[in-house]
């Protein structure tokens, strides 16, 4: 060990030394300072005395020194910021408890003092899923007073959306209004949220180190399952992995292209839960980026710097910066570089601008306007490439070393150019490597015990999951029973999955399958019109402990289905849709009503 250990009063043999090295040489640095308070707590119990005090500290010195950093995820991300703002508390002395909003009571934040808040925003403006009991408490109108509270809010949100940061700007504005002060301005961060993220953490550590200095002690809370010990393949250092199956599994006649992939996890260390996500670093597509070089006419082998790194523009486009998703900043951008009117009053109109940025992407922006800029300039324009998640398909338990993928290819043409989703298009040309990681998603898991039963709603690839789910249940001898309710377009060519899902049922894995192909009859038929057509039986499952999934889209399929629940339960129970509501909002609170939507 590095560290110089100390004995003054000569109560440690060096031999008692040697032990204690020994046994933490295999530990990480959370499970030293785990064993530290452990062995302290040992100490005490062992001692007929009672535990000697600690120096004198007035009250609000102490309070200084403590802070509780609270997150809010979706993709994972807040709870990463949230967990280096820890670390960094910790490393300027002062105390810090990381803990997710999911597990924390809403009314213990009367006691708290100093709090910083990390959010996501999810879908049009709401908060992430899981935390709706905390906010649910303090957004409504008897929630009390919080005058003794210190705060910082980080947003995390994505800038192509109208209600970007929304709900940690909300969230911000409701604690000054309940008295809370703020101590370090809130900054909202698009999905490129890393540096505007270090530099918020910075502030605030520098901030809260001025007011006191106690002994550092790190608290990473998760009331969860523990998880495995990590790998060292994580989202800014991910793992190569070789692709060993990508094959299309919808049929001649779909107008989609779906990818069954198999990638190798062979020696990453890697591992995962069923209900997780496997973070993809995709590279865009050539096609696009050569059109793109076209249309502004800059040199692919132009220097830039991106983030301080030189490089050639080709290369940034192809792996460091976003050329399919198109945001209100890079609108912006374009406007002021070309002094275009135009974007000027688009930019000024909420709807059309939201109407624009839903049916074009980068390429349409530059190829329509052809501002004249500097290869330079267009770096700036662009905002940072992201990983995109999928949710795994395969359960690791029955398929060692391997992470299964369903995804839908993006490719299409519209305004008379080609199209592209930038991960699946890179996903579905991946012959030998892909860079990846795993994003845990502790928020969409199956029932522990193989006795519950299961209801899982999903429509197209959204079913990737629930193969997971049955693949890790089997494989336990769960049960409890299993009920799909699945949609997609047509039964010939879009049932993914379909004769692994007959199996199941055929050997009663499955108890009961109910699908809705929306382009096989006369009108269109959805997962929510299986969910009202069984209402009587789907309450009935639910009152005998089921627990409920729904994964897909989030704007159009998670509402309906939402609404269709509501309407199920409200006819079967006999009750009001308020009643309804709050039969769901129960299930929810107690982690039986489980949303993966995207």
């Amino acid at each position: 060990m590095s560290a110089v250990l100390t004995n003054p009063e000569g109560v440690v043999s060096p031999r008692t030394i040697e032990a204690l090295e020994a046994l933490a040489a295999p530990l990480g640095r959370d499970e030293l300072l785990w064993a530290s308070g452990y062995l302290a707590g040992l100490a005490a119990a062992r001692s007929g005395d009672a535990p000697r005090a600690a120096p004198a500290t007035p009250a609000a010195a102490a309070d200084a020194g403590r802070w509780l950093v609270l997150y809010g995820t979706e993709t994972g991300n807040s709870r990463r910021v949230a967990q280096a703002l820890g670390e960094q508390l910790t490393q300027a002395g002062l105390s810090a408890e990381v803990k997710d909003l999911r597990d924390y009571d809403p009314k213990a934040l009367r006691r708290a003092r100093q709090v910083a808040f990390v959010l996501a925003t999810h879908g049009l403006g709401d908060p992430p899923e899981g935390t709706e009991a905390f906010f649910d408490y303090w957004l409504g109108e008897r929630a009390p007073r919080l005058e003794q509270l210190r705060f910082s809010v980080l947003a995390l949100g994505d800038s192509s959306y109208e209600e970007f940061c929304g709900f940690g700007r909300e969230w911000d504005a409701r604690l000054e209004a309940l008295g809370a002060k703020r101590v370090h301005p809130r900054v909202d961060c698009d999905v490129d949220f890393e540096g505007p993220a270090a530099e918020w953490r910075a502030g605030l550590v520098e901030t809260a180190a001025k007011e006191a200095r106690p002994a550092p002690t790190l608290v990473v809370a998760n009331d969860r399952a523990p998880r495995p010990a990590a790998s060292r393949h994580t989202r800014d250092a991910p793992f190569a992995a070789p692709v060993a199956v990508n094959q299309k599994i919808t049929g001649r006649g779909s107008s989609k292209d779906v990818r069954h992939l198999e990638l190798s996890l062979e020696g990453s260390g890697l591992v995962y839960e069923p209900g997780d996500a496997i973070g993809v670093w995709p590279e865009n597509p050539p096609a696009l980026i050569t059109a793109l070089l076209e249309c502004t006419g800059l040199d692919g082998d132009a220097q830039v710097e991106v983030r301080g790194e030189p490089m050639t523009l080709r290369r940034a486009l192809a792996t460091r910066l976003e050329i399919t998703k198109l945001t209100r900043a890079t609108v912006q951008a374009c406007a002021e570089l070309a002094g275009d009117e135009d974007l000027a009053r688009l930019l000024a109109d909420a709807d059309a601008l939201r109407e624009y940025l839903a049916t074009r992407q980068v390429i349409d922006l530059f190829a329509e306007r052809r501002p004249r800029l500097s290869a330079q300039e267009l770096v700036r324009a662009l905002r940072g490439l992201t990983p995109r998640l999928y949710s795994v398909a395969s359960s690791l338990e029955a398929n060692p070393d391997e992470a299964h993928l369903c995804v839908s290819v993006i490719r299409y043409e519209r305004f008379g150019r080609l199209h592209f989703g930038a991960a699946s298009a890179f996903l579905a040309d991946a012959r030998r490597e892909v860079p990846v990681y795993v994003e845990p998603n502790d928020r969409f898991r199956p029932p522990r015990d193989g006795s519950v039963p299961m209801i899982m709603i999903g429509a197209g690839t959204g079913v990737a999951p629930y193969r997971a789910f049955l693949q890790q249940r089997t494989l336990h001898g769960a049960s409890g029973g299993h009920w799909l309710i699945y949609g997609d377009r047509t039964m010939r060519d879009d049932f993914l999955y379909q004769v692994e899902w007959q199996r199941w049922l055929a050997d009663g894995a499955l108890t009961r399958i109910d699908v809705a192909f929306s382009r096989d009859g006369p009108e269109k038929r959805y997962v929510q019109h299986c969910i009202g057509e069984r209402a009587a039986e789907l309450y009935d499952w639910l009152e005998r402990g089921a627990h409920v999934y729904v994964c897909g889209d989030a704007e159009g399929m998670a509402p309906a289905v939402h609404a269709a629940l509501v309407a199920a339960v409200q006819r079967a129970s006999g009750g009001s849709a308020e009643r309804a509501e709050e039969y769901l909002h129960g299930l929810k609170t107690a982690g039986r009503y489980q949303r993966d939507v995207y």
